[in-house]
């Protein structure tokens, strides 16, 4: 009689699994290897496509200038101007080559060569930057160039070796109008521009 009731009780207890087994196939489902997995077409190949769009967004592509970017670069260039006229005046060679392209570094060397010969004395005073203004831009293959326009007030003199004045006035200011054009290559990962014409009007 025991031995009876223990296989009822088993019976009863499968029943009962077997009852719950079929409950929670219907609530979840069953997976037979045919269901498409989440995001199955988004593969890895469109991830890399959709990074990409996403990168293309944020980052400002190489070469191309903004209005913050101009405004940083006229600042620089403001400060290049100054440094080379009155580096130049002092004769001031190794501080020029970091601001000039080789040619216009043997343009000025020539210059300042030139005026040495004649014992020339140069004096200049930078009194200020009236205004500047980027005219132009330009790319090519290989390079950038922006055109600058520079209104500056100078008090420049020139000096024989006596000290005697041969040209400009001391006691005048000058205003200059100058068009320089700066350039940079493509392939330099340094920010540094140079000199490369310089127009007088």
């Amino acid at each position: 009689m025991s031995n009876n009731f223990g296989y009822l009780d088993i019976i009863l207890l499968a029943m009962i699994a077997g009852f719950i087994i079929l409950r929670l196939r219907n609530i979840l489902g069953r997976k037979t290897g045919h269901q498409e997995k989440a995001f199955s077409d988004f593969t890895d190949k469109k991830f890399e496509q959709f990074k990409k769009a996403a990168t293309a967004r944020d980052i400002k592509p190489k070469n191309e200038f903004d209005a913050k970017d101009k405004k940083k670069f006229l600042k620089g260039a403001e400060i290049a101007y100054e440094t080379i006229l009155t580096s130049f005046s002092k004769g001031d060679k190794e501080n020029l080559k970091t601001l000039l392209t080789e040619k216009m570094q043997n343009n000025f060397s020539s210059a300042i060569e030139d005026r040495n010969a004649k014992k020339i004395k140069s004096e200049l005073t930078f009194v200020g930057i009236k205004s500047s203004a980027i005219e132009k831009f330009e790319k090519t293959a290989e390079a950038l160039y922006f055109t600058v326009k520079f209104v500056s007030e100078i008090i420049s003199v020139k000096k024989d070796k006596y000290d005697k004045v041969v040209e400009g006035d001391p006691n005048k200011i000058t205003t200059v109008i100058d068009h320089w054009k700066f350039t940079k290559k493509i392939s330099s990962s340094s920010p540094n521009w140079y000199l490369a014409e310089i127009k007088n009007s």
